[in-house]
């Protein structure tokens, strides 16, 4: 039997990234400084925080009014008035809060702490609080194109974000965007080893690649917001992270 194995490779060399930046730009920079290029089949992860911060996704805690809602839920929360109008301000709905926790529905769908809003890794301002991408699956698809275009290849793109979950201690990677990656394997109608077919199985394909590739990242100072998955014949498909959300209606932890 062939061994299977896949290689993440950080890239050294992104610098930090300002409103305006063009992310397809700075990789193709590093790449080349690293004497490293794209092959068939690789998949680029990108940290969420270098393309919000390309897209000028800031805000300033000092220019928001916080309403009344926001007023209560900070107190329940002992969070800031004007964080916690931010965070209603990029919400569908919020689901649970205690102190210290307050848990959202973004309106991109991704349920997650503080509707993604972070402050880690985003200046020295502390007034200032970064918001997630306008469009992860958008932009993953931009940022494919282009470097599809220069490297002459079929690739793969990833935004990710580290989130906790409902049932698990600790923070993992999640897939915001994804561009040319089966983000969702359906297994339904494979078999097991004992030839019994599968009748639920889904692999959160994109889910487990951020995962992956945020120990490479690292999650404190290692400024390494980019990582290369190779080995995975990823490129073709036309599925993007949305397909990794749960309908509501299914939602049993809502």
């Amino acid at each position: 039997m062939a061994l299977s194995r896949i290689e993440f490779l950080s890239l050294p060399g992104i610098p930090l990234v300002q409103a305006g930046d063009d992310p397809a730009v700075l990789i193709g920079d590093a790449l080349a400084a690293a004497e490293l290029t794209l092959v068939e089949g690789d998949v680029v992860i990108v940290a969420q925080k270098l393309i919000s911060k390309a897209e000028g996704r800031t805000r300033r805690l000092s220019e928001i009014t916080a309403s009344p809602q926001a007023v209560e839920l900070a107190a329940a929360t002992a969070k800031e008035p004007a964080m916690v109008q931010a965070i209603l301000d990029e919400s569908k709905e919020i689901l649970r809060h205690r102190p210290g926790v307050l848990i959202a529905r973004h309106k991109l769908g991704v349920v997650l702490a503080n509707a993604g809003i972070d402050r880690s890794n985003v200046g020295n301002d502390p007034d200032v609080i970064l918001l997630l991408p306008v469009d992860p699956d958008g932009a993953a698809q931009q940022l494919r194109t282009v470097l599809q275009k220069h490297f002459n290849c079929a690739l793969g793109v990833i935004i990710v974000d580290s989130v906790g979950r409902a049932w698990r201690m600790g923070t993992t990677g999640l897939a915001l965007g994804s561009a040319g990656v089966e983000a969702l394997e359906n297994l339904r109608g494979h078999t097991d080893l004992f030839g019994r077919t599968l009748q639920v199985s889904e692999h959160a394909v994109a889910d487990s690649l951020a995962s992956a590739a945020q120990l490479v990242m690292g999650e404190a100072d290692e400024a390494t917001p980019v990582v290369i998955a190779r080995g995975l014949r990823q490129g073709h498909s036309r599925q993007q992270a949305a397909a990794l959300l749960r309908p509501e209606r299914d939602d049993m932890f809502r």
